[in-house]
């Protein structure tokens, strides 16, 4: 879900609704303080003991009335475009409240925040969008959103179309904001765009000019306890998760067990805090499972990932090549899912009929295959090359500077 990032020359305000998004900033946040900024937060109520010891400020909004606000209009990709002008009246008012008598110089806003580019216009202050998934270029974005309404009746569409069309005119009259087409609403573009992956990675990444600053992921252990590797078989480690959102699935982590027990591989499997390992039976020997594992240490071991696809979690894979089977749920987890198995950094599978058999086959051809690592090593490399949360800090300054922003 999308934040949005106010500085100032002595103060930093931060819009966001979950902690993935934030967590791309949060260490480049932290490296304006060698500039003498400071950050406030504006943050759903949940995350604020995750937030907090950081240094920044933390303000809550309303995260019931946004999700639903977003979900109101429906499920159709018109709808969602919508449901994000629907959050500008839980969003816009919170913070203008919240931010009076404030003076900013920029607004840096998540890609999918609707209220970012309204917020920009409306403060009269220049944009910076930060992309937490692939970027997207308004060619593309018209093109999916007519394949994905393809999936509706036509009916369905013609009236999202026109709640759209309402609810851009509502906010433009309510809000004095011009509103041109569905592509700034649902990818807020701006003069700069700081996009957490490398070129590489990035679909058609050389079609992409110099707004856009691919500077890979943020890659900062946590030290949220350690793991005992003592007694664990590293040299045949395969790693399972379905990520920190949609992770209740007690079915596929039984077929997994079904798919590598007794076999030669050394399992970790986590299935997340809302889990209850004990509705899982019994766990074969060669299996570890835990509601929570240091994700970066298993990783740097693993010899193949299998996951959800989440741009997190794919990023982190790949940042340590490790070869990777991509499950997608939902959300940009499809597309994640095409691109990794585009450049042959692993396989996408289907979720849906898929057997032990089917599984424990796929992992197989996926370990065997060297061309695989090979990708898996190129692409990490890339992101290590990209500059990561060093270099997003150096071209929010760069781009600040261009704007005749000295201090």
């Amino acid at each position: 879900m999308p934040f949005a990032f106010l500085v100032s020359l002595f103060a930093a305000l931060i819009l966001a609704n979950t902690i993935g998004e934030f967590s791309k900033l949060a260490p480049s946040a932290g490296a304006f303080y060698t500039f003498s900024v400071k950050s406030g937060l504006l943050y759903s109520e949940q995350f604020r003991d995750r937030v907090e010891p950081t240094g920044v400020e933390v303000i809550t909004f309303d995260s019931g009335k946004f999700l639903e606000a977003f979900l109101a209009g429906g499920r159709s990709p018109w709808a969602r475009v919508g449901g994000l002008l629907r959050t500008a009246d839980i969003i816009i008012p919170s913070v203008l409240e919240q931010t009076k008598g404030e003076r900013f110089d920029y607004i840096i806003h998540d890609s999918m925040f609707g209220c970012g580019r309204l917020l920009a216009q409306i403060l009269d202050l220049p944009a910076i969008n930060s992309c937490t998934s692939f970027a997207i270029q308004q060619n593309s974005f018209d093109s999916m959103q007519d394949h994905l309404s393809r999936h509706f009746p036509a009916d369905v569409n013609e009236r999202a179309q026109q709640e759209f069309q309402q609810l851009v005119s509502n906010v433009q009259a309510k809000y004095n904001v011009q509103v041109d087409s569905a592509y700034e609403v649902f990818c807020n573009p701006a003069p700069l765009t700081i996009v957490y992956t490398s070129k590489r990675f990035q679909p058609d990444g050389e079609s992409f000019d110099e707004t856009y600053k691919f500077v890979g992921p943020s890659i900062v252990p946590r030290s949220q306890g350690r793991f005992d590797f003592s007694h664990v078989d590293t040299d045949h480690l395969i790693y399972i998760s379905l990520g920190t959102v949609i992770n209740q699935a007690v079915d596929f982590y039984k077929l997994c067990f079904a798919a590598f027990a007794e076999t030669k591989y050394t399992v970790i499997l986590s299935v997340g805090r809302q889990t209850q390992i004990a509705e899982l039976g019994d766990i074969p020997a060669n299996f570890i499972v835990r509601n929570y594992v240091p994700q970066l240490e298993v990783l740097q071991r693993a010899k193949l990932f299998i996951t959800h696809g989440g741009m997190n979690s794919t990023s982190k894979g790949l940042y340590y090549g490790v070869p990777l089977i991509v499950l997608p749920q939902s959300a940009d987890q499809p597309i994640v899912a095409r691109r990794v198995a585009e450049i042959g950094a692993g396989i996408h599978l289907n979720q849906e009929g898929l057997t032990a058999g089917d599984l424990r086959e796929a992992a197989e051809r996926v370990l065997k295959d060297a061309s695989i690592r090979k990708v898996c090593f190129e692409v990490g490399d890339s992101f290590r090359a990209a500059g990561g949360y060093h270099r997003a800090v150096e071209e929010i300054f760069a781009y600040k500077r261009s704007l005749g922003m000295t201090k």
